[in-house]
């Protein structure tokens, strides 16, 4: 066996599903095995193995052992020569296996292997290779210096960012999302370390390889994606205090008492810096626009008050200092509590919300205006100047952060996002089926053929034309059909348009789920057909009560009803097989295979194609019959096929 490959996964089912058919792809011209180890996942996991892969050998766990832990389980297991530590939320190339393996063959020294990673939009991520995380390599880390200096060999070591990304280089840590493994190097140093429940066993092991006597290789040849963030949030307090805990924990076990002691000041440091930093980030996030609208509202009454007072009094100084120190602050907030409430600090922003807020505004503030003592009724006509310079520059300030493309500015242009789907025209129909059934809101641009012999509807042109085609028609997202493009080819245009700002989508073939992810900061994207509509007990129990009572209602006008059916005894039956609950009124379709992956219910009298007696059915239209029923159930759409299909209820 050359290789055995181990993924351990928790709870991203359809993350793992596209991983697995990459996988199987890339195990056609090597003798491999495939391990899962499930923690305990909740998510349908452990079907999606038993149904889609038997050939896995699935290792179910009954709680969360971690990562390390399950790792393990597999590996003791492994026969091959190498072993895979592969994340669940990765895609291989399909010939990865055999690239990785022959330089591991052809370099005997090396005890372990790490390749090129890149994340959902194309672009690389840096823990593809990274240094031995020392104190001081971990303070310049954590406290941003290898940010500022990528290209120093003093900062920079963390991720070595002042090596070349597209060379092969000798390296200290392999990246956990894909860890291949020399069996004999694993013999010689042992197991991932259980102590680490999740981050730092990777470092862990990765250095005991090179205590070991063996080197760990960067190997650029091959490239995967890595839609990192989906399983853990890498963003929050919890992540950063799991992850430099783990750190605490490496430098205890392999460096000497007092730097230990230095490292893990460091890391508790570092934590409470974080965690101070989030929060005012956070804080000032939520903030700053409405402190920068205060600023401007507050300028505008400072610049127009001397020209009004000289204008209608000519005077200067006409209005006490109160006025500028108290009354214009509160005009300030009557302003920026109507624009809270329109909606106006909602992202997207919608330039309509700003104006109704500052309207809201305006009335709120002249009503108590109205209700105040006249000693403190400065001015109608200052009010009413000061709500038109709000109004204008607002707008205006919002229009130019737009304009200069700032995030925190974008506004709500209600412009439908373009998708183009890259592959054969049948399978491309399928996948636009998806799109529209998750109902994301999206505009089909068209179909992108793999070559000029499939030209289906809506074509737009070649895979050879993708940058072109991307560029004329404004195409906001781009999705692959995996069933008829390579990973590699997927991984190659992703490289190539990374300098686009496109999002990508694949689509696994024969699944209901289309994935990517945005950027290494987000947990991925998903549009998966919700399939859980039936499934949720309050429908259930509104089916079962729906049952019951039409069940009882037409028991007691059987003795009309009997005259128009054809099987009476039969009808009797039915009605008595609802009341107990053997059966419902509506059911799926049935004798077709994927009635299995719906939510189950009870075999019905009635099914949905009867709203359409006309119809002539197929597996592939009462599948998705099946489907729409299971993902959109409605309690009115059971009455309206009750009544419509009265007459088949002795069936």
């Amino acid at each position: 066996m050359d290789i055995s490959i181990v993924i351990v996964n928790y709870n991203v089912k359809h993350f793992l599903e596209q991983c697995l058919h990459s996988v199987e792809k890339a195990l056609q011209n090597v003798q491999g095995e495939v391990f899962v180890v499930d923690n305990n996942s909740v998510d349908g996991s452990a079907q999606l193995i038993n149904e889609k892969f038997p050939n896995v050998a699935f290792i179910q766990n009954t709680d969360n052992v971690g990562f390390s832990r399950a790792n393990n389980q597999a590996i003791q297991q492994a026969t091959g020569k190498y072993v895979l530590l592969l994340n669940p939320d990765t895609v291989v190339e399909e010939d990865t296996f055999e690239k990785v393996l022959s330089f591991m063959e052809a370099h005997p020294e090396a005890g372990g292997l790490g390749v090129k990673m890149i994340d959902g939009k194309g672009v690389f991520l840096p823990e593809s290779k990274r240094g031995l995380p020392t104190p001081w390599v971990a303070f310049y880390k954590m406290f941003g210096l290898s940010k500022l200096f990528p290209k120093s060999r003093k900062f920079g070591k963390y991720h070595l960012s002042y090596l070349d990304k597209n060379e092969v280089h000798e390296i200290d840590v392999l990246a956990g999302a894909f860890m291949l493994l020399r069996k004999s190097a694993l013999d010689k140093v042992g197991l991932l370390d259980e102590t680490f429940f999740m981050y730092g066993e990777d470092i862990d092991l990765s250095y005991r390889i090179q205590q070991g006597g063996f080197k760990n290789y960067y190997y650029p040849e091959t490239t995967i994606i890595h839609y990192k963030g989906e399983s853990t949030k890498k963003g929050s307090l919890n992540y950063v205090k799991v992850f430099y805990n783990a750190m605490v924990i490496f430098a205890r076990k392999h460096f000497p008492g007092s730097k230990a002691g230095v490292f893990a000041l460091f890391i508790h440091l570092a934590i409470y810096f974080r965690a101070m930093l989030s929060a005012t980030k956070r804080i000032l996030h939520k903030v700053y626009i409405p402190l920068l609208d205060a600023v401007f509202v507050f300028a505008g009454f400072w610049l127009i008050t001397p020209f009004w007072e000289q204008f209608r009094f000519h005077q200067p100084d006409y209005y006490p200092p109160e006025f500028m120190q108290f009354v214009v602050p509160v005009y300030c907030l009557f302003f920026l509590f109507g624009i809270l409430f329109s909606g106006g600090y909602k992202k997207p922003l919608s330039i309509y919300k700003i104006g109704r807020g500052i309207l809201w505004g305006l009335i709120s503030l002249l009503l108590a205006y109205s209700l105040v003592d006249e000693k403190y009724r400065f001015s109608r006509a200052l009010i009413l100047l000061g709500t038109a310079w709000s109004g204008i520059i607002l707008v205006a300030y919002r229009l130019l952060g737009h304009w200069l493309r700032f995030s925190d500015f974008r506004l709500n242009d209600q412009r439908t996002r373009k998708i183009a789907i890259v592959g054969h025209s049948k399978e491309a129909r399928r996948v636009q089926q998806i799109l529209e059934e998750t109902r994301i809101g999206s505009q089909m641009a068209g179909f992108i053929a793999l070559d000029n012999s499939d030209k289906g509807q809506n074509y737009m042109g070649e895979l050879s034309q993708l940058e072109e085609i991307i560029r004329i028609n404004r195409i906001d997202e781009i999705v692959f059909c995996a069933e008829n493009i390579s990973s590699a080819e997927i991984i190659k245009a992703m490289l190539d348009l990374s300098r686009l700002n496109i999002d990508y989508k694949i689509a696994p073939p024969e699944s209901a789920s289309i994935i990517g992810s945005n950027s290494i900061h987000t947990a991925g994207d998903l549009y998966v057909v919700n399939m859980n509509a039936i499934s949720k007990s309050a429908n259930r129990r509104k089916k079962r009560l729906f049952d019951l009572l039409s069940a009882v209602l037409i028991l007691v006008l059987s003795p009309v009803l009997l005259w128009f059916t054809a099987k009476k005894a039969k009808f009797i039956k039915n009605i008595f097989r609802v009341i107990s609950g053997q059966r419902t009124w509506i059911g799926y379709i049935s004798g077709f295979d994927s009635e299995n992956k719906l939510p189950a219910i009870k075999k019905g009298i009635l099914h949905p194609a009867d709203r359409f007696p006309e119809l002539q059915l197929d597996k592939e239209k009462s599948a998705r019959l099946n489907r729409l029923y299971a993902k959109d159930y409605n309690l009115l759409s059971d009455i309206e096929l009750l009544l419509k299909a009265w007459k088949h209820l002795d069936r």
